[in-house]
């Protein structure tokens, strides 16, 4: 399986620029921080022989890595992902590990997959950014087995995610060019409505579809509040090209509405997503799309 970047998508130039970057940089406290997230996934795929595993949007490799451990019953993981910083990144914490896990740079949309190649495919958080979600996992499913196991977790509304959106709210008047958030356009809250994703699932093949809403206890420490909120997500992007008055101002501005999170030397906060399962055992056509 070899890398495919594809050079003029707007994700991949999103993450393969300075949000890829910041991901690289913050690895270790995104770990800490999505923690629970992989605990749950690798609990939704117990059970059953984990087989040949793809971890999409696999990021800097975290969940690719602990499926892949020897413990486990993985014959073979792989993460792909669009961001060749993060990839690189994966690949190091690899070797260092010791572990057989692969990394393959490419967009999970487009890939050309062995055709029935994986009795597994995961996601923490990477899979609402695909241009065309219904061609994505139309392309996922004739990478998958027929029996194969789909298991992914999505952001619900941002509205259930007050944490998540404190920083863009709180910047907002001090940042006029901050981007809106489109509902239902590629991005973090992309698969907010369960019927779409439900719709987009079953469009692209995918069968014994069960979709429900789980609520996850998250945290950081405190003394890492200001470097996230002040590399991640739109803040952190706009901030890249801000003056420095500018940026002082909005850090301070936004450190202070976090304060309902943080409790004592940690930051709290619930992490209110979707976890979906399917299945492969649908007859499925090919998608044109």
């Amino acid at each position: 399986m070899h890398d495919t970047q594809e050079p003029g998508n707007e994700q991949a130039r999103l993450w393969n620029g300075p949000a890829g970057r910041a991901w690289v940089d913050r690895q270790p406290l995104l770990d800490r921080l999505f923690a629970p997230l992989g605990t749950l996934l690798t609990e939704a795929v117990a059970g059953r022989p984990l087989g040949r595993v793809l971890d999409v949007g696999c990021g800097t490799g975290a969940l690719t890595l602990a499926l892949a451990r020897p413990s486990g019953d993985a014959v073979e993981c792989v993460g792909i992902d669009i961001s060749a910083p993060m990839i690189e990144a994966a690949r190091a914490r690899a070797e260092r590990a010791g572990s057989q896990a692969r990394f393959v740079c490419a967009d999970a949309q487009t890939h050309a997959f062995a055709p029935a190649g994986f009795d597994t495919i995961v996601s923490r958080l990477g899979v609402m950014f695909f241009d065309d979600p219904v061609a994505a996992f139309a392309n996922l499913r004739r990478g998958a087995r027929d029996g194969a196991a789909l298991r992914f977790l999505a952001w619900r509304a941002a509205a259930e995610n007050p944490f998540m959106t404190t920083a863009e709210r709180a910047a907002a008047p001090l940042l006029p060019r901050l981007p809106a958030r489109r509902p239902g356009a590629p991005g973090q809250f992309g698969f907010a409505d369960r019927e779409r994703v439900e719709a987009i699932l079953a469009q692209a093949g995918w069968g014994a579809i069960a979709i429900r809403p789980v609520d996850l206890a998250c945290s950081l420490p405190a003394q890492e509040l200001v470097p996230y909120l002040s590399r991640l997500g739109p803040v952190g992007l706009a901030l890249e090209q801000a003056d420095a008055a500018t940026r002082e101002r909005v850090i301070e501005t936004v450190r202070a509405a976090f304060e309902p999170f943080v409790q004592g030397d940690e930051v709290r906060f619930t992490a209110a997503c979707w976890l979906a399962s399917a299945e492969a055992t649908a007859p499925h056509e090919v998608f044109h799309g």
